[in-house]
């Protein structure tokens, strides 16, 4: 696989959440660290997306945003 964005994080999905067209797949990156993410139904379809499965997530961002009270 080769990409373009240098964030790219290996997990595994520790729940997948389908709707009518989209899904919320959770991503465990590492011990209680998670990466969640939106994508289309019939992406998460394509991909074979399940709880267990090994995948990565792909980040890639033109504005991050740092907040504190």
């Amino acid at each position: 696989m080769q990409i373009s964005t240098r964030n790219i994080f290996k997990g595994t999905v520790k729940s997948v959440t389908v709707g009518m067209v989209s899904a919320e797949i959770v991503l465990e990156i590492a011990p209680g660290l998670e990466v969640t993410a939106i994508i289309s139904k019939p992406s998460a379809e394509r991909l074979g997306i399940e709880v267990g499965k090994e995948a990565y997530a792909a980040i890639k961002a033109s504005d991050v945003i740092i907040a504190v009270e």
